[in-house]
């Protein structure tokens, strides 16, 4: 018998989207009703977001992207970038830290812990996520995305 000709699905049925065999790229389908902007797809050294492919980290909220930001790694990153993150307006402030989720030392942290901002720690696909979630509920997110270069790809 055939999946899904009459047949359930079971939980190794399913394909994660951070699965490194399935190396298949997460793709997002978000609502488009707002003038918001939303994570449409997330893969190796990439996010795109309204459809637009970026490839370096990122700071992405409902009305604007800040492609100045951030670090090209989580080794790379610093309390100065994380310092920067509180200085914005947002309900919910999201650290994406590239392909795996990593916690920063409570050092790193510092800026965010003294200047009493609330955060949630995942690895970028996870953030984006989120992300859409929130914004989808009509809330401030902050999304700060480690996108980390991609694998090479083969020559031809």
């Amino acid at each position: 018998m055939a999946k899904g000709a009459g047949m359930r699905l079971g939980w190794k049925d399913i394909i994660l989207p951070n699965d490194p065999l399935s190396r298949k790229p997460l793709k997002l389908h978000p609502d488009h009703s707002g003038a918001h902007n939303v994570v449409t797809a997330c893969a190796a050294g990439c996010v795109a977001v309204n459809g637009r492919m970026l490839t370096r980290s990122l700071l992405l909220l409902p009305d604007r992207i800040d492609e100045t930001w951030g670090p090209d790694s989580y080794d790379a990153l610093a309390a100065a970038d994380l310092a920067r993150l509180s200085a914005f307006a947002c309900d919910v402030l999201l650290l994406g830290t590239g392909r795996r989720q990593h916690f920063p030392a409570p050092a790193l942290l510092r800026p965010l812990i003294e200047a009493g901002r609330g955060f949630e720690i995942m690895d970028t696909a996870a953030a984006c996520r989120t992300y859409n979630v929130l914004v989808a509920e009509g809330r401030v997110a902050l999304a700060a995305l480690i996108v980390e270069p991609g694998p090479a790809r083969p020559r031809r």
